[in-house]
């Protein structure tokens, strides 16, 4: 990593990440790459939208209740028909697969990460 790619701790802290419980996941037919679309409860954040990219290793029944990490801080992006409202984050595989973060432990919906 270069001096270029390195950011302030003030740039960091705008990014708002936050613990949420996806309450729905389904097949994204309209997207262009296969994706599911989500609803996730942020708890006093509300519940928000998104598209995630996860179908290799996912399947929807069994995303319904896991808790993720996402950043709910961009603005809203419109992906095929749907307009997403934050990003669900995860690690990248060897075959660009997404690995979803998850809390080790399950803690209140909307809790920040930090």
């Amino acid at each position: 990593m270069n001096n270029d790619d390195m950011i302030s701790w003030s740039d960091f802290a705008k990014v708002d990440m936050r613990i949420g419980t996806i309450l729905t996941a389904e097949v994204f037919e309209e997207a262009k790459n296969s994706a599911y679309k989500m609803t996730v409860d942020f708890g006093p954040f509300g519940t928000k939208k998104t598209s995630a990219q996860i179908t290799t290793l996912y399947q929807p029944i069994e995303l319904i209740g896991r808790q993720v990490v996402a950043v709910v801080n961009f603005p809203p992006k419109q992906i095929a028909t749907m307009m997403s409202e934050c990003l669900v984050m995860g690690g990248l595989g060897d075959n660009k697969d997404v690995i979803l973060l998850s809390p080790e432990r399950t803690v209140p919906n909307g809790t920040k990460i930090g």
